[in-house]
């Protein structure tokens, strides 16, 4: 099976802060940030937002271009190093809020590549057969991690939330292949190092270099050019694509210098590059994912168009991915025969009897005991 796209939705707050707005709070100007990065203008969450009621919003927009249900979902998977509460994580809140009570849920933490990971995780659920529909969601508030008086880094980052649903297709649609890598002997060129078990809560206050994001930005930017530009290389081959093949390239939303070096090295024509970290700036895992949902919106993704999706980040981890779009014909199917285990299948039955015979006598008798084990309890309590 493949996992298709179906549905798809984003958030941001209302409120935005501009680089004349910072230029007000550290010694930095609209000319310098627009001109190293690209960056304009980013969102923040104001008073009653949080990455699950972002997420949410997000989530209820890509039911809606689904014409979904949240009872017809199967699996929540929530990318964010900024949930609501260390625990429990996003994705169970989320699941509530929601209302899609046969939904498990989990958070998968990933760093800016969290939403391409998430994907690779849904991608394979619905590849074995085990779920038919799953919402990925990638949500940050990145905003509240930020040390505001550190222009290396208070100028980089938004807040912000995007969802797609996935779902089950015999057509040769969705995800076609991923890459995923990591490189963590460099774990501390992006950190956040409070509130974890090695400077955990306590009453005393936190220092400036933990209560805050840290970030070494030579390191990240290395890693970055020679992570990328293999992944590119990979996902072409094994799917057989030249670069004139792409339809349209949705980078990570870090920095537009290095959104045009993939454009030189490459050959991509900008105008196939999404670029967005103009108006958001970087909004860690949810970044691919609003992007992906602005291309959608603005339907600048056509029925088999192959789109590449790259990103990189905290870890340090790096994902790539090629998605083919297509729609999805939908064929009715009951719940109640979703979830019949494959064991009830005559076939599946010999192949399993087959198996225990193979493996001896030895293997029968430890069956056997632990069969007996509940009744050989039951009369030592007697």
């Amino acid at each position: 099976m493949y996992a298709a796209i179906v549905g798809w939705g984003k958030c941001l707050p209302a409120k935005v802060v501009t680089n004349d707005d910072l230029a007000q709070i550290v010694e930095t100007s609209d000319e310098w940030i627009s001109k190293h990065t690209g960056i304009r203008e980013r969102r923040v969450v104001g008073p009653g937002e949080t990455a699950v009621s972002m997420a949410a919003a997000a989530a209820r927009d890509a039911l809606a271009v689904a014409k979904l249900q949240s009872s017809d979902l199967d699996l929540i998977i929530v990318s964010t190093y900024s949930p609501d509460y260390h625990l429990p994580g996003a994705a169970p809140i989320l699941q509530a809020e929601l209302g899609a009570t046969h939904a498990a849920a989990f958070d998968l933490r990933a760093g800016c590549p969290g939403f391409l990971y998430a994907l690779s995780v849904a991608n394979q659920f619905i590849a074995s057969g085990v779920y038919q529909r799953v919402l990925v969601v990638g949500t940050e508030v990145i905003s509240q991690f930020l040390n505001w008086a550190d222009r290396r880094t208070c100028v980089l980052f938004g807040d912000g939330a995007g969802a797609v649903i996935l779902e089950a297709s015999e057509q040769p649609t969705g995800f076609l292949s991923f890459s995923l890598g990591t490189k963590g002997r460099d774990y501390d060129a992006l950190i956040y190092r409070a509130a974890g078990s090695r400077h955990p809560i306590n009453a005393e206050p936190f220092a400036e270099d933990l209560r805050s994001l840290q970030m070494d930005g030579q390191r990240l930017l290395s890693f970055a050019v020679r992570s990328i530009g293999p992944a590119i290389r990979e996902q072409l081959r094994a799917n057989g694509l030249s670069v004139e093949d792409i339809a349209l390239v949705i980078p990570q939303q870090s920095n537009l210098r290095f959104m045009e070096w993939i454009a030189e090295q490459f050959g991509f024509p900008m105008e196939k590059i999404v670029v967005n970290v103009d108006k958001y700036a970087n909004t860690s895992s949810a970044s691919v994912a609003i992007a992906l949902c602005e291309a959608l919106e603005q339907k600048r993704i056509h029925q088999g168009d192959h789109v590449l999706l790259l990103s990189f980040g905290a870890g340090l981890n790096w994902a790539a991915s090629v998605l083919r779009y297509g729609c999805v014909e939908r064929v009715p199917v009951s719940r109640v025969e979703t979830v019949i285990p494959t064991w009830f299948s005559l076939h599946d039955l010999r192949q399993k009897l087959s198996l225990v015979r193979s493996v001896g006598i030895s293997t029968l008798n430890s069956a056997r005991n632990l069969a007996m084990l509940p009744f050989l309890t039951r009369s030592k309590r007697r």
